[in-house]
């Protein structure tokens, strides 16, 4: 069985480790439980399941059942946190310290690049940038960010990006742009994905004071809709995201780097049955 050093969601590996011993053993769910320290003979498969969770002290059971110690124990700490943290400063802290500990034992964690790429709004950017700018230096890169980014900063994401084949660099030294797709884990990846969305509405925020009504582009609708309508909304949505996408493709010069945002969120609770028609 792989080093739980391998893993990012604890079920898994709690489920893998089931599996291993049902195809080698009689062993059974009780026998699990047991093993655990847990009186209920279906627990441990209602965590696997994920219909449970495992408490402070049912954690530190788990952990030593697996007699864990040191930085395995650590690891697994980390890795209940960030599956059932309530806050993304809670599982971003809890992913941390695994990539930490991973780090340090030079494992690589799968995701982790995707999840580095998508935590912060500089890789993207800088992803457009480079190719566009080629033999400029970090610095004069930086200087064309319209938000506060050191060259060190672009300087990393570039590094950082050559490294896991996102940009290719040329005998010359300029940049280009590959077609790799990064994946990961679906949790790590949303939980990065939403960092990076905070980051960007903050900035579309500053956008509305900062540029001229010329340079940008905010429009809203304030609606009341059915679940039914709400459907058909989304789908007008994804759309209109695909006809951009395909606009930028085919557009082969880069004079600016932009923001889409496309954004539909509540403003009320659901009204309930009574409320319904209109």
């Amino acid at each position: 069985m792989n080093s739980i050093l391998m893993y990012q969601d604890y079920r898994r590996f709690l489920r893998d480790y089931y599996d291993l011993k049902k195809r080698t053993s009689a062993f059974s769910w009780r026998d699990y439980s047991r093993m655990s320290g847990f009186v209920s003979p279906v627990f441990m498969q209602r965590v696997c399941d994920g219909k449970a969770n495992l408490g402070k002290k049912a954690t530190v059971k788990v952990a030593d059942a697996f007699k864990f110690v040191g930085m395995e124990r650590d690891y697994f700490f980390n890795m209940v946190t960030y599956a059932q943290a309530k806050t993304d400063e809670k599982r971003r802290y809890a992913y941390a310290e695994m990539q930490s500990i991973v780090d340090a034992n030079k494992v690589s964690l799968l995701g982790a690049e995707a999840y580095k790429y998508y935590d912060s709004w500089v890789h993207p950017v800088v992803r457009e940038l480079a190719p566009a700018m080629p033999g400029k230096l970090p610095k004069e890169i930086a200087d064309k960010c319209v938000h506060k980014v050191s060259a060190k900063e672009v300087g990393d994401s570039i590094k950082f990006q050559v490294d896991s084949g996102i940009l290719k660099k040329a005998v010359d030294g300029a940049y280009s742009q590959t077609d790799k797709l990064l994946a990961g884990d679906t949790q790590s990846i949303s939980l990065a994905v939403r960092s990076m969305n905070k980051q960007m509405a903050i900035f579309a925020v500053d956008a509305i004071d900062r540029f001229s009504v010329e340079e940008r582009f905010v429009s809203g609708i304030t609606m009341g809709v059915s679940s039914e309508a709400y459907g058909k909304i989304v789908e007008v949505l994804r759309k209109c995201r695909e006809q951009v996408q395909d606009i930028i493709l085919k557009d082969d010069k880069v004079e600016q780097v932009l923001r889409l945002n496309l954004q539909l969120f509540p403003l009320t609770e659901k009204l309930g049955d009574a409320c319904d028609e209109k």
